[in-house]
């Protein structure tokens, strides 16, 4: 796990996810909750954090409702799946929106971030994101929480580069929360 160096950072009070290739592997505009597959470990991190009274959450860009590729219906399925795969979640924030449609919960945008922190009760700066590309990056940025980049095959390497830290798994991701920098 490497991180940028930057001011000392206190452990989060929540913890939010990317729900794409971060806690479910990525099926790109899954409409079908029968296509729902756990990554790995994300069933052992979500029980653990909750077993020490951490709120988890997910906040999910959905841009396929947007270009009509996918139904709200669908997504819902496959999010209700995703909840019995994974959950209880504290909260969900989702993104119905295109790139083009200049909203502002779409990551990068800070507003799924925020409007999770509030509805939990937080701080965004009490918050963690926990994603695998650059977007959960800028939404944790951008929204002024803490953030840690779970690669896989599809982050690329600037976004690597650029991550305020990054973990090869969800356990060490978490941990890397739990470590305070000097």
């Amino acid at each position: 796990m490497h991180t940028s160096a930057g001011p000392p950072r206190t452990a989060p009070r929540a913890v939010l996810f990317d729900r794409d290739g971060t806690i479910v592997v990525d099926v790109p505009y899954n409409g079908d909750p029968a296509l729902v597959r756990a990554m790995p470990g994300a069933r052992e991190v979500l029980d653990g954090l909750r077993s020490r009274g951490i709120p988890v959450g997910v906040v999910t860009n959905q841009s396929g409702i947007a270009r009509g590729l996918i139904t709200r219906e669908q997504v819902d399925a496959v999010n209700a799946r995703v909840e019995e795969l994974l959950g209880p979640f504290d909260v969900w924030e989702l993104c119905p929106h295109g790139s083009e449609d200049g909203c502002t919960c779409r990551k990068p945008g800070p507003g799924m971030v925020l409007a999770a922190s509030a509805r939990l009760g937080l701080d965004a700066a009490d918050v963690a994101v926990i994603g695998d590309i650059g977007a959960d990056m800028g939404a944790a940025a951008a929204a002024g929480a803490q953030a840690v980049l779970v690669p896989t095959g599809i982050t690329l390497q600037d976004e690597i580069r650029s991550a305020p830290a990054v973990a090869r798994t969800l356990a060490e991701a978490v941990d890397a929360l739990w470590t305070v920098t000097p």
